[in-house]
């Protein structure tokens, strides 16, 4: 899958140091699947949370930030939605937000 606004992922990570390493695997993980369902999104994370048909909720680093994806399945490509701490998550609607 392609990623869009990676770039935020990395701008994170720089400001995060906690979250760098996560991200790196997360980003190495999404590059090489090709993902066709939410459901295949679960069985290789089973920790992601499937928010609808298109988003998913993923812990990173631990839990310490969450990360919001949107899936265009058919076009294999996965656009960051929001990466932030709990406490910022809290504040956002995760169906809606689209920061980046």
């Amino acid at each position: 899958m392609r990623i869009i606004k990676q770039s935020t992922l990395a701008k994170f990570a720089a400001g995060n140091p906690k979250a760098k390493p996560a991200l790196t695997r997360w980003v190495k993980l999404v590059r090489m699947a090709k993902w066709a369902s939410m459901n295949e999104i679960q069985t290789t994370v089973p920790g992601a949370v499937v928010l609808n048909g298109e988003r998913a909720r993923f812990e990173v680093a631990g839990g310490n930030f969450r990360l919001i994806v949107s899936f265009s399945f058919k076009h294999q490509i996965a656009f960051i939605k929001f990466i932030g701490t709990h406490a910022e998550y809290d504040r956002i609607d995760a169906l809606t937000v689209a920061i980046y």
